[in-house]
């Protein structure tokens, strides 16, 4: 089973492998934010109850609601 970006502890690296299937709602907006696929980022840190993860990407920070950090499958730490 492949990882998700809501699986990763803060400052992990890694990159973007795809999404998963069933979040096809969440796939156009990520991308449109600039995560498409081999694309680089860092998790920069996690609110207490885990939502939102702010991540680094492209060289600008981003947050992400968890339930759309677990649409994106990554490859990395």
């Amino acid at each position: 089973m492949k990882k998700t970006l809501a699986d990763l502890p803060v400052g992990s690296k890694g990159k973007i492998a795809g999404f998963k299937k069933g979040f096809s709602q969440y796939r156009q907006k990520l991308i449109s934010m600039g995560l498409t696929p081999d694309t680089l980022f860092q998790v920069m840190r996690t609110a207490p109850m885990g939502d939102p993860v702010e991540i680094m990407v492209r060289d600008y920070n981003l947050s992400l609601r968890r339930d759309e950090a677990m649409a994106v499958l990554v490859e990395g730490e």
